[in-house]
């Protein structure tokens, strides 16, 4: 059992802090710290940090704060707290890069379909502001193409994952032969096989739309923390400070 690094125990009384002000004051937290798009009127520039401080229940937080020290300990045991952070928060930077970038080219899909069935630009967002859209939208465009434009625009996206897929990538590349149990699959899986399967998994939902964990989840989020996380681990390792310390 590791015990709670310094980092690690920051990263979990902030993300608990949180939660409990979001079940408190639930609309005040979801509408400033929550990561908006940003043509929503909701977006404020520090929801690319805030955002990963927040969470949509109870089960989110805690497999996501359970990952956090579970993976995160021994990274932080082995690089000390300031290289931690420094790629936890990069791998979120990362996370919130790609899951906005997918979203804003879903977006911009959804607009350009809906304006070339002749209804106007300003129309489209007049609705979009109140939360609300027009059903006559899904006659003139896929179905498809109007709910990831809807989503887009009205779901922001909360959580951790990003950062935790990023840090579970390092995990599998600095212990390749780490054993593994998934809840449904009761046998040990080396983190070399475990991880890539997992954001395989994420790539399949985001491009197909179904997902065997629910909706609700920003899959490219997830593929983005880990993409990310892996090109910072590609590079230390490229120039040999992969183990390094920075105190």
């Amino acid at each position: 059992m590791y015990r709670v690094t310094e980092a690690i125990k920051h990263l979990l009384i902030i993300n608990v802090l949180f939660f409990v002000a979001t079940q408190l004051y639930h609309d005040q937290m979801i509408e400033l710290f929550s990561l908006w798009f940003p043509r929503n009127e909701n977006f404020r520039l520090w929801q690319i940090v805030t955002h990963m401080f927040m969470h949509g229940g109870f089960m989110h937080i805690f497999f996501n704060m359970y990952a956090l020290w579970a993976f995160g300990s021994p990274l932080e045991q082995m690089w000390g707290r300031n290289k931690f952070l420094f790629f936890y928060f990069s791998a979120g930077l990362g996370a919130a890069l790609i899951h906005t970038g997918v979203g804003y080219y879903q977006f911009k899909e959804g607009l350009k379909a809906l304006m070339h069935a002749g209804i106007k630009e300003e129309d489209i967002f007049a609705l979009l502001r109140e939360g609300k859209y027009n059903d006559y939208w899904y006659q003139v465009a896929p179905k498809g193409t109007i709910d990831n434009f809807l989503a887009a625009y009205i779901q922001p996206a909360v959580g951790a994952s990003g950062a935790i897929y990023g840090v579970l990538v390092a995990f599998a590349m600095m212990f390749p032969n780490a054993e593994l149990f998934l809840i449904f699959v009761p046998i040990p899986i080396k983190a070399k096989y475990f991880i890539p399967v997992l954001i395989g998994l994420d790539l399949f939902s985001g491009f197909t739309g179904y997902s065997l964990f629910g909706g609700g989840i920003a899959h490219f989020a997830h593929v983005g923390g880990a993409l990310f996380g892996f090109i910072m681990m590609w590079y230390w390792k490229k120039n040999q400070f992969k183990n390094n310390r920075w105190n």
